[in-house]
């Protein structure tokens, strides 16, 4: 008889309900778990929870995967309850302009700190950024806009969670901080909201900002740590809180106020304390945790240079709210920025890795911290003498002017390579440039880097799946005849393509040290290796995967409200990318934040000394940290360069033709007409299987611009350059030295 009951409890299991698409995403997200975490917990694909999750076309799971998910969906709503529904507003609600407070709908206004809405602008902001529905306030004050207008309705964002840790940040994670022509402080917030602020000095500002302006973010992993409230100071705020409008040149040079201060002693005597950075253009003001609470505001102050204009354009002149509106997209699909992108980009990781978890109860039922299984921990560890910069501790005993050649060195970069063009190609009339969307993000998904120390081997066999450094010799790869299939082999011009070995396409000379993609990139063409000796990580993974997925998302998500989509045709895309920046520059401006913010995310994990009075031979203290790891950049790049390689050849034995010059993501190629459709063979709309594909996705290309090959002649003629690398000026043909930012 229990037979037959177990198999009548299984076929009820096998039926559990299941809430609506919308309402398991909710609760997963209300939880800070990612589709990784899920899928690994019910031992199935990333691809099947997002599609349990997907509201145009939900899958539904089956058998025993379907009541493990049922079971955990009801645990987390009951943590997470569905919030009630709003009553629907009366058909003529009063505007805030015209109407006494208490006639104003409770939905418009906030707890306990009276609100404005924002002065009317062209643009609205997003849904997916507007803070969640309050409580009634006591009071509220009229709209700074001269004319009548509906009050803002705060509704909860897409992709926020509700609960408890919602209603906290109820307000969103950011507010600029501006003085009106009253005198009256405000803090503008993301979704057009308005508080007023009491505060009258900065110490006062911070508590008023912990205790009730209700800012901040949720966490974005399980383990991890909420968001601290973002401040952005305008320059009337500043001068409000007895702070300068502009550094002075010493102050630049340092990074920060003096000690001597007059706020800087404010915030001392208020027992607030500053991080080493000290009062720069992203100070950070905390006092010691309170058990799980914590106590912290950043401040971001844009005329300070927070916000570098190669990356964030001229937001920092933007009205207090557009501002918050630019920055507050950025925060809801990247997170709260915590300094500049390349910082950002850094902590990003460790927040979707946070280095330690609470343990599962000891025998007297407390939890004590331990280390968190996927992330790089919280002690930094040593790197490989080769992955180790100039200057490094590891090379302290090397002769002061010694250079290190590459069989000392790892030299992973990005390509810059030029030839001179054949007198085929100069018969030619265009030279057309594309470009690969997020080549660094797309480098890093699924890539297996390190995760821990590096272990020394001597003679090894090489494993493509075992992250490290290789001293190997790939002078004997022969790029006149490749592999391109698993039984296919193809015959190209050697002299015409650039080495996938090094930045320069040079090929190698004898041994080297290469990162695992570059050396399995090699057995991939066809040829046999045998490594002299490496340095290797046996305890490794994933860890980029999650960073990867929120910054294409956040990427993909912002090109979308900009007109390009992910299902265009070619010939729709390259038109919906003419002039997308147009459409709305603020936008525009988002999406280079973002790119950014991946390139020195990967930038900042081999950071070099910044003064400090470092000397050769001396720790600096970028080392301190568990992201400081050069072996990982590394890798990313590498295998960004193998990526472009492999659709180089592609193309080549396909098409005959080759590029021109390389710069980082960008090739150039000669062409009869100035489209990519003009060189890149699409059939019916289809692309060459392994080789080049516009659209927007990572990995996919853009049409980068074009110039004429008389442009390109010219130019090499008059700097007498005939390898001058024309990828570099081939967007808007202005030939520069200025730094973009690249």
């Amino acid at each position: 008889m229990s037979e037959l009951f177990d198999a009548v409890d299984a076929l009820v299991a096998s039926r559990s309900p299941l809430p609506p698409a919308e309402e398991r995403k909710r609760l997963r997200v209300a939880h800070g778990l990612t589709l990784d975490e899920v899928a690994a917990a019910l031992k199935v694909r990333r691809a099947t929870v997002s599609g349990w999750e997907s509201v145009k076309k939900t899958t539904e799971p089956r058998g025993p995967e379907r009541e493990a998910y049922a079971r955990l969906l009801n645990k987390l709503a009951e943590l997470y309850p569905a919030p009630a529904t709003p009553p629907e507003p009366a058909p003529a609600a009063p505007t805030v302009g015209s109407a006494p407070a208490e006639q104003v709908p409770a939905a418009t206004l906030a707890l306990d700190t009276p609100v404005r809405t924002a002065p009317e602008t062209t643009e609205t902001a997003p849904a997916a950024d507007a803070p969640t529905e309050p409580p009634p306030t006591r009071s509220a004050r009229p709209s700074p806009s001269s004319a009548p207008r509906r009050p803002v309705r705060k509704a909860a964002p897409a992709d926020a969670p509700t609960g408890a840790t919602g209603r906290r940040f109820e307000n969103g994670p950011l507010a600029v901080v501006d003085v009106d022509a009253d005198g009256q402080v405000l803090a503008y917030c993301t979704g057009g909201l308005v508080l007023d602020v009491p505060a009258k000095s900065i110490p006062a500002l911070v508590e008023w900002t912990l205790r009730e302006a209700k800012l901040g973010q949720p966490k974005l992993s399980g383990p991890g740590k909420d968001a601290d409230p973002l401040l952005v100071l305008t320059e009337a705020a500043l001068e409000r809180y007895g702070l300068p409008v502009a550094l002075t040149d010493e102050e630049r040079r340092a990074g920060r106020l003096p000690e001597g201060h007059k706020v800087v002693k404010q915030l001392a005597r208020a027992q607030w304390r500053l991080t080493k950075r000290g009062f720069g253009p992203w100070a950070r003001i905390h006092r010691p945790a309170q058990g799980s609470e914590r106590a912290c505001v950043q401040l971001c102050i844009p005329s300070w240079h927070a916000l570098d204009s190669r990356h964030w354009g001229d937001v920092a002149q933007l009205p207090p709210a557009e501002l918050a509106r630019v920055l507050g997209v950025y925060a809801s699909r990247v997170m709260t920025p915590r300094g500049s992108t390349a910082v950002t980009g850094l902590e990003l990781m460790t927040a979707l890795h946070p280095p330690t978890r609470a343990s599962e109860p000891d025998a007297d039922g407390r939890r004590h911290s331990e280390h968190n299984p996927g992330s790089l921990g919280k002690d930094p560890v040593d790197c490989a003498p080769c992955e180790a910069p100039d200057g490094h501790p590891l090379l302290k005993d090397l002769p002061r002017f010694h250079i290190r050649g590459p069989q000392e060195k790892l030299f992973e970069e990005a390509y810059d390579w030029a030839r001179p063009m054949t007198d085929a190609e100069c018969t030619l009339r265009h030279l057309v440039g594309i470009d690969v969307n997020m080549a660094f993000a797309a480098g890093a998904n699924g890539l297996i880097v390190g995760l821990g120390a590096p272990t020394h081997v001597r003679k090894p066999v090489f494993d493509p799946k075992l992250p490290g450094s290789w001293l190997v010799d790939l002078s004997h790869v022969d790029l006149s005849r490749v592999r391109t299939g698993k039984d296919t082999w193809a015959d190209l011009d050697a002299d015409l393509l650039p080495s996938p070995f090094t930045p320069k396409g040079d090929r190698p000379q004898g041994p080297a040290w290469y990162a695992t993609p570059t050396v399995a990139y090699a057995v991939e063409l066809g040829y046999e290796v045998r490594p002299i000796e490496a340095y290797v990580r046996r305890e490794n993974g994933r860890y980029l995967d999650g960073w990867y997925q929120r910054l294409r998302d956040a990427y993909l998500a912002t090109m979308a409200d900009l007109g390009v989509h992910t299902d265009m045709t070619p010939e729709d895309f390259l038109t919906a990318m003419d002039g997308y920046r147009d459409r709305d520059p603020e936008l525009a401006t988002v999406v280079s934040a973002i790119k950014a913010t991946v390139k020195g995310g990967l930038g900042k994990l081999r950071e070099r000394p910044r003064g400090e009075g470092w000397r050769p031979g001396e720790p600096w203290r970028a080392l301190s940290r568990p992201t400081w790891r050069p072996d990982i950049r590394a890798a990313v790049i590498s295998r960004t360069r193998v990526n472009l390689h492999r659709k180089i050849v592609k193309h080549a034995s396909f098409t005959g033709q080759y590029p021109v010059a390389i710069l980082s993501d960008c090739v150039v190629y000669a062409s009869n007409g100035p489209s990519p459709l003009d060189f890149l063979p699409y059939r019916e709309g289809r692309p060459l299987p392994g080789g080049f594909k516009l659209g927007v996705n990572p990995g996919l290309v853009k049409h980068e611009g074009t110039q004429s090959v008389l442009w390109g002649e010219e130019v090499r003629e008059r700097f007498d350059a005939p390898e001058l690398n024309l990828a570099r000026y081939i967007k808007d043909g202005t030939v520069t030295d200025a730094d973009n930012g690249e």
